[in-house]
């Protein structure tokens, strides 16, 4: 049997288990999907529980859910992907797979051999929009969050401390073995442009306490190297889960 259809709740249910779709989230359930009265669907809140719903009717420019139950949620370690910001295309592809892929947060990062500056507020808009549609389909435990994005300098100052923060580039163990030696409670991928960091970031970086990793054998551009690294970690974090 197909898993019902997931939509995303812009409120956590009220103590009584109703919830509302409203806005894009209720025209694609009325609309696109043709959900009516008494459909089973899930339905995602924003503190990343997610639960079993019934559509109990339609309220004006809202949808009335009854929720029924609460998905068991598997813990996993966060997972934060901070990414050199690329151009256009690229960058939309990198934000949708890496939500996909079970990124908890994306920081986009200008780094000293970018070829793009700060993106618009339209831009990380058009960034969130990927991102909720990548939750549904790929029924992930979490949305990714899009933070702000921030210099490299930045970056190194305000990377949490209890996290283990991995740049991804030549050198280093590999991230796989680094991943499963560390069995850490949250990580950190950092991945640069297509030239690389600068020398000199690599030096400040690394005496903040991060670590460098490799990835393989071959040469990858920027999007695919940050896609490489979550699938890398994604699996292994997945097998210390299992394991604890």
């Amino acid at each position: 049997m197909s898993r019902p259809p997931r939509f995303i709740l812009a409120a956590p249910p009220s103590a009584d288990g109703v919830a509302t779709l409203s806005g894009g989230e209720m025209r694609h359930l009325r609309d696109v999907m043709r959900l009516r009265a008494g459909a089973e669907l899930t339905v995602l809140a924003p503190d990343g529980v997610e639960y079993v719903a019934q559509v109990a009717g339609f309220e004006g420019n809202k949808a009335m859910l009854l929720i029924s139950s609460k998905r068991p949620r598997k813990a996993l370690p966060p997972l934060i992907l901070a990414a050199a910001i690329i151009k256009g295309p690229r960058m939309d592809f990198l934000v949708e797979k890496a939500a996909e892929l079970g990124a908890t947060e994306l920081w986009p990062v200008m780094c000293a051999r970018g070829v793009v500056r700060s993106p618009g507020g339209e831009r990380i808009a058009r960034w969130r929009r990927l991102v909720e549609a990548a939750t549904k389909q790929s029924l992930v435990p979490a949305k990714m969050e899009i933070r702000n994005p921030l210099s490299f300098a930045d970056l190194v100052k305000t990377a949490p401390r209890d996290t283990l923060r991995v740049l991804c580039t030549p050198g280093g163990e590999p991230l796989g073995a680094l991943a499963r030696r560390a069995k850490p409670r949250s990580i950190m991928l950092v991945v640069g442009p297509e030239g690389d960091f600068e020398r000199t970031e690599l030096e400040t970086a690394r005496e903040e306490g991060f670590v460098a990793a490799r990835l393989g054998p071959t040469r990858l551009r920027s999007e695919t190297a940050a896609l490489a690294a979550l699938a890398i970690v994604g699996e292994a974090l997945d097998e210390f889960g299992e394991g604890d």
